[in-house]
Order: structure tokens, then sequence, then C-alpha cells
């Protein structure tokens, strides 16, 4: 059933894909002299469309929510401005989609070697014939494989100080909304695009399922920063992550500066942190950013940049102060700053 769901979808976006294709992009290209171009951005369309239709899914999904059950009332919505063009940017997949396919002909040589030198490498497909070879079964395989991964990206985001600079634009929105998580330096999104590229090639994921798998996760993700109360109790938020339990990760004093530079950084599922002790269910309202934002005597009333240019320079900023061996970041009572 779920696949025949995808199959359809499949088929209405790329016809939609062709239309735009025959109908706009074809005549612009023939007009220009840039046909040499047109085969990969035929390829680009299908991941364009994709990722305007989840903004157009996760905004009326979700601002009804916050809406209706905020966790927090704004009086002014002008911090969300540029999560909103981090959003744009990030969904219509254009970083994602270049890594895996400029990737791929590198990863075929390398598959080409290790045959050679007879290294075994990984089939996700053909693990349990007649099991994982079927597209729901392999999907879910991916995307545990692929979450367990990005546990450990994201606790190397925090654990590292130069990358953290990095990842600390992420963590300085102060109003969490649906919009907050793309908001990301695009140097972080580049790393971070290569990073999951090469495993998802390397596990054996087709390009077709690479965008679904992709288009899953940053829904979910959505749903995690999401400024509204949702009801998902305590089984529920033991398998996937809740907003409650990620807004922890965020919360000023926790999300950075916990005994293990922070808790919570499960990406879609909560199990990582439960299994290696990096959990914390508490369920209080705590304010979210970085300590060092607060005015003093509190932090030091560090600037992030409010706009999206200002937000990707600072970060640089604050790398090059650390590499010259200053503190940039300062820990509450009882944590320890990296």
């Amino acid at each position: 059933m779920l696949h025949e769901i995808v199959a359809q979808l499949d088929n209405m976006v790329s016809a939609l894909q062709t239309l735009l294709y025959v109908d706009v992009v074809q005549p612009f290209f023939y007009r220009f002299g840039l046909m040499g171009y047109d085969e990969d951005t035929y390829d680009a369309l299908y991941w364009v469309i994709i990722g305007a239709l989840q903004v157009v899914v996760m905004y009326l999904a979700l601002r009804p929510l916050e809406a209706l059950r905020p966790i927090e009332a704004w009086s002014d919505r002008k911090a969300l401005r540029a999560d909103v063009i981090y959003t744009w940017i990030a969904k219509l997949g254009i970083i994602n989609m270049a890594f895996f396919f400029l990737i791929q002909p590198l990863f075929f040589h390398w598959q080409s070697l290790m045959a050679i030198h007879n290294i075994p490498s990984i089939d996700v497909d053909s693990l349990w014939p007649g099991v994982t070879d079927q597209p729901v079964v392999s999907f879910l395989i991916y995307l545990v494989v692929l979450d367990f991964a990005g546990y450990w990206y994201h606790r190397w985001q925090h654990r590292f100080g130069v990358w953290w600079e990095l990842h600390a634009v992420h963590h300085s929105q102060q109003q969490m909304s649906l919009w907050t998580d793309d908001r990301n330096h695009l140097l972080d999104d580049m790393i971070q695009a290569a990073f999951f590229a090469v495993i998802s090639l390397f596990i054996g994921v087709q390009p077709g399922q690479f965008v679904v798998l992709v288009a899953v996760s940053n829904f979910m993700q959505s749903v995690q920063h999401v400024n509204a109360r949702l009801p998902y109790g305590w089984l529920l938020e033991r398998i996937i992550v809740s907003p409650i339990f990620h807004r922890r990760h965020h919360a000023i004093g926790y999300g950075h500066e916990g005994t293990t530079y922070g808790c919570n950084f499960g990406v879609l599922f909560p199990w990582w942190d439960m299994m290696l002790g990096t959990a914390s269910w508490n369920r209080e309202l705590e304010p979210t950013g970085i300590r060092d934002q607060l005015p003093v005597p509190h932090g030091t009333g560090r600037d992030y940049g409010e706009g999206l240019l200002a937000q990707q320079v600072y970060a640089f900023g604050r790398i090059a102060a650390r590499l010259r061996g200053r503190r940039t970041y300062s820990a509450g009572p009882g944590n320890a700053a990296n």
C-alpha cells in the first residue's frame, strides 16, 4: 500500500517535472545557449519540486498548530524571517542533491577498486532475500542506519569547538518554530550533505530512495522544532523524537553544557540517547538559545546576528577567535566550557 502511494506521488512529481522542463526551462536554456546543462537541470527539477511540496505541507500542517496551541506567545516574529529563507534554501535540496550526484561517480570507482581487491561492500537489499529487498523494509533500514549516523554527527557538532561555532547558528534561535530546523551555517550544511551522501551510497541507497529519505527526515525534524504543544505521551516520545524532548536539547544550560556536551542528540529517534546515556526527559518550559547570548552577568551579550548573512559571517569570526585561543563560550555553574 505504502509502496503504491509513493509510486503515485513519484509519477505526479515526474509529470510536473517534465512539464516545467519542456515549457519553462528548455526554452530558456535554448534562448541563452545553455543546453549543455539541460540533463543535470532536468534531474534537479525533481528535487526542487519535492522541496517546494515539503514547505507547503509543512506550513499547512504545522502553522495552525502553532497558532492554536503555542508553547510560547511572541509579540514579534521578526526573528523568524531569516529562518524562512534558510528553509527554502535547505528544502529545495540543491546542496544534498549536488553532493549525492557528485560523489556517485567517485563512489562507483571505489566500488570497482573494492571488487578488484576482494573487499566486501554493503548491500542492504540483499541481506535477507525476500525481506530486506522489500521497498518498505529497505527504506526503514536506511532510515535507522542514517539516523544512527546522524546522532553521532550531531554529537560531534557539539563536541568539537570549531564545529560548534558553525552549529551555534542553529542554537542561537531563541524563538523556536516550524522554520527553525533548517537554520544552519551553510558550510555545516555542505559537510553534512557530503557525510550523508557517502553513507547513503555505501549502503546502497538509490537516488529515488535518497530523495524520499531526506523528505521524511526533514518533515520530522520540522515537527520537532514546532512552537506547539503536541500530546505525544510517554510511549510515543520514546519511539520518535518529540518537540518537548528536542526543546530540552535547545535549552540554555543543557543543550550544549551537559556532562557530555549536551543532551538529546537524536535526530529522528531517541533510542540512541537512551542507550548511550544522553537522554533527558525534563518537561519544564525552558528558555532556548546559548548562554553567552544572555546579558551580563548571566552571559556576555554576544551577538549571533539577526539576518542570514550576519549569522554566516559572525560564525567565522567566532572560529577565528577560538583559533587565536580566546574562549568564545562561557559555561554556567557546574558545567565545563569547551
